[in-house]
């Protein structure tokens, strides 16, 4: 998917004319941006389960995975330097932000959906270490205008439109001297994947969505992708974003991030929802989800 139009003046999109509120006409990239972030927040209401649909949250040995690299990054920097300061971007319900408090760093955590940005200010309210935004459009870290030693994206860019483009402003914008950025928990880029391969990651996503009740709604996205067409009114192809469409560009991202880090580490693993699955998969198939670990950031 060809990144969208990126102005600087407007954060990252592009207007035609004068903004919504004085009624003029805002450009098919805002729209289709809000919608995503509308559906984001839609999708995450209120006794939202992040747990049922997260492998990563799910399973015991991928959660503890990402935690290992997690605390490895903090004490890396703490070693360094004595402090780390943590932007967690898109924390849910905090599983991971324990992570980073356990490990002795401070943390900025932001979320989209406003159920649980409101779940986030009670779980830490007696935190000074843990401040809570609530990212109604993604540009609330960079209007905040701090910096960071350690940027993460847990099962986040999978959600955004334009991955590419984000993560370039959020090294160029959030990351301090030498800090690191930490991304896991997304679809490898479907079209460097043999058919078996995707076949074999959407049967197993598929036997498990029939354990939920979701087939119907599970089919039809899989119809509409299949067709190369997708709704901007239905939350399955919105949420999911690059799920439900080529994955996320590992290599694009890899090239992205060399230039800016001293070093650059990609993390291919296997990963579905179902655990009878999940732990067969992890012995047999090949790698269908990534993460990759940029430490040493250039300014």
């Amino acid at each position: 998917m060809a990144p969208c139009a990126y102005d600087e003046r407007y954060s990252g999109r592009t207007l035609i004319g004068p903004t919504k509120a004085s009624g003029e006409v805002m450009s098919a990239d805002w729209r289709h941006d809000s919608a995503v972030a509308q559906s984001q927040n839609a999708g995450h209401g209120h006794g939202h389960d992040y747990v049922v649909g997260s492998p990563h949250l799910r399973h015991d040995s991928l959660r503890r995975r990402i935690e290992s690299r997690i605390e490895e990054a903090v004490h890396e920097i703490r070693a360094r330097q004595g402090r780390c300061s943590v932007l967690e971007i898109g924390a849910g319900h905090g599983s991971f932000t324990d992570t980073v408090l356990a490990a002795g760093a401070t943390a900025v955590v932001t979320e989209m959906s406003e159920a649980s940005y409101q779940h986030l200010l009670v779980k830490y309210r007696h935190s000074s270490a843990v401040r809570v935004l609530y990212d109604v459009d993604g540009e609330t870290p960079f209007r905040d205008g701090a910096q960071y030693d350690l940027v993460l994206l847990i099962s986040v860019l999978h959600h955004i439109p334009d991955y590419i483009e984000t993560v370039r402003r959020i090294c160029d914008h959030l990351l301090s001297d030498n800090g690191s950025i930490l991304t896991y928990q997304d679809p490898l880029w479907y079209p460097r994947q043999k058919r078996w391969r995707r076949a074999l990651n959407w049967g197993a996503y598929f036997a498990w969505r029939t354990t939920q009740g979701e087939l119907r709604r599970g089919l039809a996205t899989r119809w509409r992708r299949l067709r190369g067409t997708y709704s901007d009114s239905e939350q399955s192809d919105l949420v999911e974003y690059h799920v439900v469409r080529q994955g996320v560009d590992e290599v694009a991202l890899r090239d992205l991030l060399e230039p800016r880090f001293s070093k650059i580490e990609l993390d291919l693993y296997f990963s579905t929802q179902s655990p009878q699955l999940h732990k067969l998969g992890t012995k047999l198939a090949p790698p269908n989800t990534f993460g990759i670990i940029g430490t040493g950031h250039k300014i």
